[in-house]
């Protein structure tokens, strides 16, 4: 193994303080309803893709079919938001069911229909072909580590975004053996670790840094800065907008150098932690990751203390959105509205699976959502109760202008109505409307 990181040297600006000058500047969070659109529409495709693949294991032969009660069991196991029965029923397009012909028993048996299965099989190649590219993303993510190492459980929480299959660890890693090794952790007894075995520094250029070379002429250390997309009525105050000019001048410190010789809180630091997470969540196949999943990998990357304040103090490089009763991190330079200015061929699968998950509403699905409980009005009353010091950003802007880009939105992807399963919609099997018109 090469060895660790070298340490990068001072690069001081003689006409830039390096320390901060706008000390715990409050800025404001305004809704993108496009980007809460992008998290919104995933919703309960990893439970259904795992259903999915429940059905191709327990039943891998054509035509896949299982006996209706088996699946009623599978609420637990699969995460699914409500009984696997209605779960599977919210989907005539992706589940069929049917009666065995005489003389079996009239037992009602559900199979995956031909373009879940077409889907599944398009699926297999993709992430056969971006294998290499998955292995690369995740060296890169370890790279970015002091020690080189990782706890595999964090990786395992991160590998829907980067775009790792179910079983990576028996799958994906014997491959590369040249890339990884898992070892006792240093930290828990009985937990493992994932370990870089090579140090490739041909793949220790951040996103940032090679955007910048492919442009113009780049030097390492000097200054460089983060495209900012601020959402529609964003408004910063002139003091905070003076700080960022002289903020975004600061020299660029690459994710995959030391930022141990910073001085904590300072403005040099905290473009280093912005760095990292910009490079993390360039790595993931999404440009998104819930905003805890970013704060563990903070914290064992050894981010100074604070980092956590350096994604909301940076909403036109990040935006947090509290949708699906999480708070999910995305990437704002990797949309274009709501879709992904480079889609991944695993991405490219997972949202014609969401269209599938849409396809062939039962008629009556709108008119229902008045009558259900609606799970995200809920979510968005609860973080409205919140103390703003808690949520440490300002739920800044209105009605009006939320109304304003509904119509904007009008021409998202035409993904139908999709149910919420939830125990606050007293019984009923009910949708909360992702309506693509």
């Amino acid at each position: 193994m090469q060895s660790l990181r070298r340490r990068l040297p001072s690069i001081p600006h003689p006409s830039l303080p390096l320390h901060r000058n706008f000390v715990d500047a409050r800025i404001p969070w305004v809704r993108d309803r496009a980007l809460d659109h992008v998290v919104e529409k995933e919703r309960y495709l990893l439970p259904f893709l795992s259903l999915k693949d429940h059905f191709l294991s327990s039943s891998p032969s054509p035509p896949h079919s299982l006996p209706l009660s088996s699946i009623t069991p599978l609420k637990s196991q699969l995460s699914l938001p409500c009984r696997a029965v209605e779960f599977v029923r919210l989907f005539p397009s992706a589940f069929t069911e049917t009666l065995p012909a005489p003389p079996l028993p009239p037992v009602p048996e559900i199979r995956p229909t031909e373009e879940l299965l077409s889907l599944h099989e398009e699926e297999l190649q993709a992430v056969a072909l971006s294998d290499s590219d998955v292995a690369d993303r995740l060296l890169k993510l370890l790279m970015l580590s002091p020690s080189r190492r990782l706890p595999l459980r964090l990786v395992e929480r991160l590998r829907w975004d980067l775009g790792l299959p179910g079983d990576f660890v028996r799958s994906v890693l014997p491959k590369y053996p040249d890339y990884f090794c898992t070892s006792a952790s240093k930290s828990k007894h009985g937990e493992l670790d994932l370990e870089v075995v090579f140090y490739r520094r041909d793949l220790a250029v951040s996103a940032m840094e090679s955007y910048a070379k492919r442009t113009g002429e780049y030097k390492t250390g000097s200054p460089l800065a983060f495209p900012l997309h601020f959402p529609r009525n964003f408004k910063l105050d002139k003091k905070v907008r003076t700080w960022l000019d002289q903020w975004q001048k600061l020299p660029y410190l690459s994710p995959y150098e030391s930022g141990s010789h910073l001085k904590p809180k300072s403005d040099l630091a905290e473009k280093w932690v912005v760095s990292v997470f910009h490079e993390a969540l360039s790595l993931l196949i999404g440009k998104k990751t819930e905003k805890s999943n970013l704060v563990l990998l903070g914290e064992k990357l050894g981010l100074p203390p604070g980092f956590k304040r350096a994604i909301l103090q940076h909403p036109g490089i990040f935006y947090v959105s509290n949708k699906l009763r999480t708070e999910t991190v995305v990437l704002r330079e990797g949309y274009r509205r709501h879709l992904l200015v480079e889609k991944h061929p695993v991405m490219d699968v997972r949202y014609r699976y969401v269209h599938l998950m849409h396809k062939g509403k039962p008629a009556g699905t709108r008119g229902e959502k008045k009558k259900t409980a609606s799970v995200d009005e809920e979510t968005d009353a609860q973080f409205d109760d919140l103390d703003v010091e808690d949520r440490e950003f300002d739920d800044y802007g209105g009605d009006e202008e939320e109304e304003d880009d509904d119509e904007e939105e009008s021409d998202d992807d035409n993904y139908g109505d999709i149910e919420v399963c939830d125990s606050v919609s007293k019984g009923l099997l009910g949708l909360k409307v992702l309506e693509g018109r």
